[in-house]
């Protein structure tokens, strides 16, 4: 006959499904950090020449490809050129804007900057990413920060505005533009940054490997709940 279920083996189902609803809240906040466009590296001194950066978009759609992307780049703190790193299948157009405020340089002052790239024509297909990298000149100073408000097209005509700035105190944003951190200038910074930089590198590193391990403990218990489960149902 069929055993009415106790109060024991009903508690142990509810937690059984509480695991289960835990561990697929773990999997899916790992999976949002990649799902936004981000900027690489994330941060460089203040003035820095001759680096680079790089857009990395992933696609988070199931059934379209990414046909377009566009970077808005700051104005309060230009950024006088750049150079666009190829990438194949790829257009990009580089736009300028002319500023109110003139950058002093050695050479004369600078009255341009750029202010929009925007990338077409090739595609990034679900759960691939694409890095899209631009050379810089020279970066402003007197700024904690340049933010990089970016636009993600796909094919089915939908439109994801990265473009929402993280407040102090707050929650991450659902969309959170990219943006790269500008440290103090010298060599002290310099060699902070790079020390912060493996620092975060390795803790990022800990935490992925931190939220695997907890998972697939999580998957354990529910396996083990469910043999226990089972089993005291067949003694009975």
């Amino acid at each position: 006959m069929y055993a009415t279920p106790t109060v024991s083996s009903r508690a142990g189902r509810r937690a059984l499904t509480v695991t289960a609803l835990t561990a697929a809240g773990l999997i899916a906040s790992a999976g949002a950090a990649f799902a936004h466009v981000t900027v690489h590296p994330d941060s460089y001194p203040q003035g820095a020449t001759d680096g680079t950066i790089t857009f990395r978009v992933p696609n988070e759609e199931d059934t379209a490809g990414t046909v377009k992307l566009d970077v808005v780049f700051p104005t309060d703190h230009p950024i006088p050129s750049v150079l666009v790193q190829p990438v194949t299948g790829w257009t990009a157009q580089t736009k300028t804007a002319r500023l109110r405020t003139p950058i002093k340089t050695d050479d004369g002052d600078i009255t341009t900057a750029v202010s929009e790239i925007v990338w077409t024509g090739g595609r990034i297909a679900p759960g691939q990413y694409q890095d899209f990298t631009v050379a810089f000149g020279q970066l402003p100073t007197g700024a904690a920060q340049l933010v990089f408000k970016a636009l993600q097209s796909y094919s089915d005509g939908k439109i994801v505005r990265w473009i929402e700035q993280q407040q102090p105190g707050q929650a991450e944003p659902e969309n959170p533009a990219p943006v790269l951190k500008l440290t103090a200038t010298g060599s002290d910074a310099a060699n902070v940054s790079a020390v912060s930089s493996s620092a975060k590198a390795s803790d990022n590193t800990a935490r992925g490997l931190g939220i695997a391990g907890l998972v697939v403990g999580v998957l354990g218990l529910l396996a083990g709940g469910l043999a226990v489960t089972r089993a005291r149902a067949a003694r009975r």
